[in-house]
């Protein structure tokens, strides 16, 4: 008899993006070791160990059923396993809480793993700091160990409420395109479980007696994540019925292909729109569709310095405004003490 539903899709999400992990190893394989010294001709150099793959662990139901998949797939297919929890210092007892999660991941046989602790600022609230800090970490601990990459366990309602949170902040398809399958530098992340629901995460986890833990924070209605999760998502199905997840996760990944689109799009058009100097042509970027023009806005506007995170769709839609509804008026200021203004038809963005 073969395992519980559960534990068998959340195996074979797994074993999918370990596959996908594989070969792009093979295709762009670390170097060889170098020969030693004196070798004799024709010594074969060792060949290099097969890739690290970390899963990044809260102890929640989503981390934890992800880690004792990887711990499971990862053997079978050459794959060396470990594991990462990063202690936020955001509530009394963290510490023993990352040190148990450390004691559970060994327990699944992932090595190595470590638990790493940050320090949570202020910049964009509570959670954005968070985010930030914790994928800090995690950058880091992939660069000491060598990583190939990084798991996470957002699910498929993980990804509903980011296509929720992105519509309420009005900030473009982009937004509405939720979290990618495969990001970071170099692919370093990975999120097999988009297409699962927590559900079926969690009972992966009661089927297979995986202890979890569930974080306060999850439930604080203080945070609007938890405010979504609790009263937005339900009063959305109780009025829509059933299947607004499913949905939102269809959403997300439509409007990740058109955004896609039109970014590519726009890395071709930019060349034309600028001038023998670099200087971007103000005709030539309203003779382009504003969805085009408003990605090459974007882009000029972080290489001259405005931080990505921080660059709003207002601040585009006024950078706009100097190409399409030009009446003389003055500068635009940035985030990162940047600034756009137009000068003889052409529109400048630097550092004011």
């Amino acid at each position: 008899m073969g395992p519980h539903p559960a534990v068998a899709a959340i195996r074979l999400a797994v074993r999918r993006v370990l596959h996908d992990i594989l070969n792009d190893h093979h295709a762009f394989p670390a170097p060889l070791a170098p020969q030693p010294a004196g070798a004799r001709p024709g010594r074969t150099a060792e060949r290099p160990p097969s890739p690290l793959v970390l899963v990044a662990c809260s102890g929640g139901a989503d981390s934890m059923a992800l880690a004792s998949a990887l711990a499971f797939e990862a053997p079978k297919l050459g794959v060396r396993a470990g594991g990462v929890t990063v202690d936020h210092g955001l509530q009394a007892g963290s510490d023993l809480r990352a040190d148990e999660v450390v004691l559970r991941l060994r327990g699944l046989g992932l090595d190595p793993v470590e638990s790493v602790a940050v320090t949570v600022g202020r910049e964009g609230g509570p959670e954005a700091a968070a985010r930030d800090a914790r994928y800090g970490a995690l950058d880091a601990a992939a660069e000491r160990h060598g990583a190939a990459a990084v798991l996470l366990g957002h699910t498929r309602d993980d990804q509903a409420e980011t296509v929720l949170l992105g519509l309420a902040r009005g900030s473009g398809i982009r937004s509405l395109s939720g979290m990618a399958a495969v990001s970071g530098a170099g692919g370093r992340y990975r999120r097999p479980f988009l297409q699962l629901d927590r559900q079926t995460a969690r009972k992966a986890c009661m089927v297979q007696s995986l202890p979890v833990w569930d974080d306060p924070h999850n439930a604080d209605p203080a945070y609007t994540r938890s405010r979504l999760r609790h009263e937005g998502l339900p009063a959305l199905e109780k009025a829509l019925g059933k299947g607004v997840v499913e949905a939102l996760a269809r959403t997300a990944q439509l409007s990740r292909d058109d955004a896609d689109a039109l970014d590519a799009w726009a890395r071709q058009a930019e060349a034309s729109v600028r001038d023998a100097a670099g200087l971007l042509e103000c005709a030539k970027l309203y003779a382009l569709p504003p969805a085009v023009r408003r990605r090459i806005l974007r882009r000029a506007a972080i290489e001259a310095g405005a931080p990505a995170g921080a660059l709003f769709a207002r601040h585009i839609e006024e950078v706009d405004r100097l190409i399409t509804g030009w009446r003389g008026q003055g500068a635009i200021n940035l985030p990162g003490k940047v600034v756009a203004q137009r000068q003889g038809g052409r529109l400048v963005i630097r550092q004011g």
